[in-house]
């Protein structure tokens, strides 16, 4: 691979521009290029129109040595993304028995009768290879031409990520596109801003000829990705090595390598413990569940969460003392931790982690405003709380205060993780 190559995307469909539904190909596609050390060149959001993709897609491939494009290859009227390019591109379509022998197969699986409109997704452009699709009807489509590739991918992310992963990587791999070995790295931090993150790593990677440095912030977390422009300029172990000297001037502030969410590095270090946990929220109102019951095999570690919006659920499910809620509030460090400690009792759990306050638009005071959250965190060998000023919205004050909540316990399992296991040791556990 060189730093030559131009690789830009096409997303296609009318409900990305009408904001029905988020781009997230272009978050994916955009994550998977830079991990394998390139950076796409450009995103284009179009819609399911002829006029539309003629006249985008003619000057993508113009000034681009690879483009992928996603979605429009359905079996509906609007589906118009392979005839259209084949078109723009001289290509005849022709009908593949092979593709239509797969889509018989899949709803024979299903249990259900083919209807006559998926024969649409039999034809293909004659020059393109078809990339098999196990997970929907839509065949993907790879097409070398006039020393360029194209990549046609389905719109369902169900669908597209493993065919990028498992067909269309080795493919670029073999064409010099991506490299062979792995020349990225991801340093994820959080509870660390961009610019203090930046300024920390600095000294490390100022001097490295070849490295390519990229910073991406999200919901309260900050990732730093290191890449090489190819694997002469720096190896996969020089890469690493790299990253080490990164996490520890980070301290507590590195998560992890790669993308593993919070919920995921607290499951292992629970793991490692034989611990368990339980959660009860009132404004983040499941989030923090829902990020733990995302992980396959949380069952060992999760055993449950309580949504308790009211004042009356906390009494009723998590036996918060009426008399505590009248005294302090729900937004205090009191109820907090009572609801944290109320979720060990009733799941039979070793911690407790809740979340409660005002997430906006209303229900603050002038003592209390809209964004107090408090945090509690209830241990073997403790019980703590934090307090959230936040400054956005309601939605981005519950994700905000999920993710806080969350990068909390993990900074308290691993700064209390060796006391908690003599503790067991003591009362005679372990």
């Amino acid at each position: 691979m060189t730093d030559s190559v131009r690789i830009e995307t096409i997303t296609l469909g009318d409900e990305l521009l009408l904001g029905i539904r988020e781009n997230e190909h272009l978050t994916y596609l955009g994550a998977q290029l830079a991990h394998h050390g390139i950076e796409a060149a450009a995103n284009l959001v179009i819609r399911d129109q002829t006029e539309d993709i003629k006249l985008f897609f003619t000057d993508c491939w113009k000034r681009s040595d690879v483009v992928i494009t996603t979605g429009g290859l359905g079996p509906t009227s609007d589906d118009i993304t392979r005839e259209t390019i084949a078109e723009i591109l001289g290509e005849k379509m022709v009908y593949d028995t092979q593709i239509e022998d797969a889509i018989k197969e899949r709803f024979l699986q299903l249990e259900r009768p083919m209807p006559k409109s998926n024969n649409r997704q039999c034809y293909r452009p004659e020059s393109a290879e078809v990339l098999n699709n196990p997970y929907g009807t839509a065949p993907g489509l790879f097409l070398k031409k006039e020393n360029k590739i194209l990549v046609m991918l389905p719109g369902p992310a169900r669908e597209m990520h493993p065919m990028f992963l498992e067909q269309v990587v080795p493919r670029l791999q073999e064409e010099g596109i991506f490299p062979e070995i792995d020349c990225y790295l991801q340093l994820r931090t959080a509870g660390i801003g961009e610019s203090a993150l930046a300024e920390l790593v600095q000294p490390i990677l100022s001097e490295i000829n070849g490295l390519i440095v990229g910073y991406c912030a999200h919901a309260g977390m900050v990732d730093l990705r290191l890449s090489s422009l190819d694997e002469n300029s720096i190896s996969e172990k020089q890469l690493q090595e790299i990253g080490d000297s990164c996490r520890e001037e980070l301290g507590e502030n590195f998560v992890c390598f790669g993308d593993h969410s919070l919920a995921r590095v607290i499951f292992r270090e629970l793991r490692s413990l034989d611990k368990t946990l339980a959660v009860a929220e009132s404004c983040t109102g499941g989030l923090l569940s829902s990020q733990f019951t995302e992980i396959p095999g949380i069952s060992k570690v999760f055993h449950g969460g309580a949504v308790c919006y009211h004042n009356d659920a906390k009494v009723q499910i998590l036996d918060v003392p009426e008399s505590m809620l009248s005294q302090h509030g729900a937004a205090s460090e009191e109820v907090a931790i009572a609801m944290a400690t109320g979720a060990c009792e009733k799941y039979g759990a070793d911690y407790g982690l809740s979340a409660t306050g005002f997430a906006g638009p209303s229900g603050g005071s002038q003592v209390i405003p809209v964004g107090t959250i408090y945090l509690g965190y209830a241990s073997p060998i403790g019980v703590w709380a934090k307090k959230l000023s936040l400054k956005g919205d309601r939605t981005s004050n519950r994700r905000r205060a999920a993710t806080a909540a969350l990068d909390w316990m993990r900074r308290k399992l691993r700064k209390y993780k060796l006391e908690e296991v003599f503790a067991a040791a003591d009362s005679g556990t372990i």
